[in-house]
């Protein structure tokens, strides 16, 4: 498998200082320290738009649920590193980076995308945050000189903190991307991906670089390390990997590649056998601090290409479920392919769960409590005792929550179809407080 050095200690070092702003006049201070106090206050809001914009707005940013979080992550961590020099009148040449902001760099350099994406998301990040600080300024209705003053000393110290930010994590890609990319193993990665991309890569290149036939049928698998604290290991993850071919009696061992620290791409072989997969036996098989998803069985090179993009479609959606149980899941699973096509346009599928589930789209214990039982008698083809016996209830009680779900006329569920219905109750499950209404105004 692919592996890689491990990451040195003085990480992100340059001998480069920012620049640091002149000393202001204390009143100027106490006005910018109580600007800054307001938006730490509002700093949740900014951060959530912020990492949207930067998601949505520069290439390759917004690929992986998992890498949008850590964006998130990095974005709170220097929003919050600026708001409290600016509250708190620190020099930024005390400064040390969070640990967000460059674990991200890091990710980004170990997935080979561009660095001019890191730098651009801190320009726009930088002209985001100027604009909170203009409306704050322009709210306090300042004497012109004074605002002037303000808004020179804010600009000074957030100029002076991203060139310092951005020189440092940079530093750190660059580094971490010559010791990525040196790794040995990465011959094949570089192969693999040449494959997937339909370029520069061969069926017989392919085959005498990685000893793997692609004349045969492929089951891709992609794994994942599930706590963010936990130090990544890809030889856990190779086991992994190989446990699951082993319990799917594979024809031989699996291809995989390390797409970052924490990511494996595979795919198991199976000759010209079509395998049965059950994704529940995997489980056993699989760590506890592993996810994995599967795609389908399929033949050939363009089986091989079609099996990867049917385990991103599954990744995409299990990835977002923190508190999932189930380690191993599959593209093959019910409503994982269209919850993945939902998923991608978050604002309108949660305006439309809105619209259908009505009260039952709130994020609260009743709500869920109704959601799963309506659910689970439409999973049962509408048995009130069978739907009673999965949830360990009393038939009577399945009846009467029914009945006031699809019976009451206030509810507007009997206006829909049922499998609308069903489909927006799946939407919830895997999507979660992504789509529910409470948890995402209040977020």
């Amino acid at each position: 498998m692919d592996n890689a050095e491990p990451r040195g200690h003085n990480r992100g070092r340059t001998g480069h200082l920012a620049r640091v702003p002149a000393s202001a006049k204390l009143d100027v201070l106490d006005v910018v320290a109580g600007i800054a106090l307001d938006l730490t206050e509002q700093r949740d809001d900014l951060v959530r738009s912020m990492t949207s914009l930067l998601a949505e707005e520069i290439e390759q940013l917004d690929t992986d649920p998992q890498l949008v979080a850590l964006l998130e992550s990095s974005v709170h961590g220097n929003v919050s590193t600026i708001l409290h020099i600016l509250s708190n009148n620190i020099s930024v040449e005390h400064l040390q980076p969070t640990t967000a902001a460059v674990e991200y760099a890091l990710r980004l350099a170990q997935r080979d995308v561009s660095p001019h994406s890191l730098v651009r998301a801190y320009h726009m990040g930088q002209d985001n945050l100027m604009h909170a600080f203009y409306r704050k300024v322009e709210e306090l209705t300042l004497p012109v000189d004074k605002a002037i003053a303000v808004l020179k000393h804010i600009s000074e110290v957030v100029y002076s903190y991203i060139d310092w930010i951005t020189l440092y994590v940079f530093d750190a890609y660059e580094q971490e991307r010559q010791q990525w990319f040196g790794a040995k193993g990465n011959v094949h990665s570089s192969t693999i991906h040449g494959l997937l991309n339909g370029t520069d890569t061969g069926v017989d290149a392919f085959e005498s670089e990685l000893g793997y036939i692609l004349g045969q049928t492929h089951v891709a698998v992609i794994a994942w390390i599930t706590d963010s604290d936990h130090t990544a290991d890809l030889n856990h993850l190779d086991r992994a990997v190989h446990s699951i071919a082993r319990a799917l009696h594979a024809d031989g061992a699996p291809v995989v590649t390390a797409i970052d620290r924490s990511t494996l791409w595979a795919w198991v072989p199976f000759g010209r056998r079509h395998p049965s997969i059950d994704t529940a036996e995997l489980d056993s098989v699989v760590p506890q601090d592993i996810r994995v998803v599967l795609g389908l069985g399929e033949q050939g090179v363009t089986g091989f290409r079609r099996s990867h993009e049917q385990a991103r479609t599954a990744y995409s959606v299990i990835s977002r479920l923190s508190s999932r149980e189930k380690r191993v899941s599959s593209f093959g699973d019910p409503g994982v392919a269209v919850v993945a096509l939902l998923a991608d346009n978050l604002d309108s599928t949660r305006a439309w769960v809105w619209g259908l589930l009505g009260p039952l789209a709130d994020d609260t214990d009743q709500a869920a409590v109704l959601r799963t039982t309506l659910s689970t008698y439409f999973e049962t083809g509408e048995s009130h005792l069978r739907t009673a016996q999965r949830l360990n209830l009393h038939r009577n009680t399945i009846k009467y929550r029914i009945n006031k779900m699809l019976g009451d006329p206030s509810t507007g569920l009997s206006r829909h179809s049922k499998l609308d219905l069903a489909l927006a109750l799946l939407v919830c499950e895997f999507l979660g407080t992504q789509v529910l209404r409470d948890s995402y105004i209040q977020s």
